[in-house]
């Protein structure tokens, strides 16, 4: 009886073994293909500084582009109500 009961298991052992064996090397490949994107955005911010621009304010605005309108426009205004309270405007 026990034998045939780890009969029945085993198929299914299998089975979820080669699921999590699939699992684990698709995140692999994705973080490897994550650290070649992060490589190639470097050597462009590294270019652009090449040519004379400001990475810090390339990164600023590459993150503002991903915002909603609203939300961006909302901390604008923050930022400028902080500002002109401790008189930077």
């Amino acid at each position: 009886m026990a034998t045939a009961a780890a009969a029945k298991e085993e198929p299914v052992t299998s089975f979820a073994k080669d699921q999590l064996r699939a699992i684990i090397e698709r995140i692999e490949r994705l973080e490897e293909e994550k650290k070649t994107i992060s490589d190639d955005i470097r050597d462009v911010y590294a270019e652009a500084k090449g040519n004379g621009y400001d990475v810090k304010a390339l990164r600023t605005i590459v993150r503002m582009r991903k915002q909603d309108a609203n939300e961006r426009q909302e901390q604008e205004t923050i930022l400028e109500t902080y500002m002109h309270a401790l008189g930077m405007l």
